[in-house]
């Protein structure tokens, strides 16, 4: 029988699966809008999360666990103003990283070293991510919403 925790990581390993799919939709969004360094900004967000997932599908394929597949729900596609779009990523961040840490507090209460681990990994992780898109707000805000500078940000984004 599977434990509350491989359950649990079976459970993100899908919720990865379904953030990868939100950031496509924000990168059609955005690029829709002619930004298209901001859009590659959140291809290249998808492709890490889609990573992400696959840290999850192999571990638990190394530990003897098949992942199971759920449903992806639709993600919306409209965000708003180009800081709400990223104010919105970084929601969904946190929830991300709320999710981590439940994950980590199941490993110790379980005593699961293996998915300790590995979710040591992710919990690092989700401190970068979090930053990077406070970063990017902060410099939107400055912005506010001016297409000159909404175009030259355009273009640092595009270099990620």
């Amino acid at each position: 029988m599977m434990s509350k925790l491989i359950k649990a990581i079976n459970e993100q390993y899908n919720f990865e699966i379904e953030s990868g799919y939100i950031y496509i939709s924000m990168a059609h969004y955005v690029k829709d809008k002619g930004m298209d360094g901001f859009a590659h900004f959140f291809y290249k967000q998808a492709e890490e999360e889609f990573e992400h997932a696959e840290k999850f599908r192999e571990f638990l394929f190394d530990i003897d666990e098949k992942p199971v597949l759920a449903e992806i729900p639709k993600p919306q596609e409209e965000f708003g103003n180009f800081t709400e779009t990223f104010k919105t990523a970084l929601e969904h961040e946190k929830e991300v990283t709320k999710r981590i840490h439940e994950l980590y507090d199941l490993a110790i209460e379980e005593n699961d070293h293996r998915a300790k681990s590995v979710l040591q990994w992710f919990v690092d992780e989700q401190v970068e991510e979090e930053d990077t898109f406070r970063g990017i707000i902060e410099r939107l805000e400055r912005i506010n919403e001016s297409w000159a500078g909404l175009y030259i940000y355009d273009g640092e984004l595009g270099q990620r």
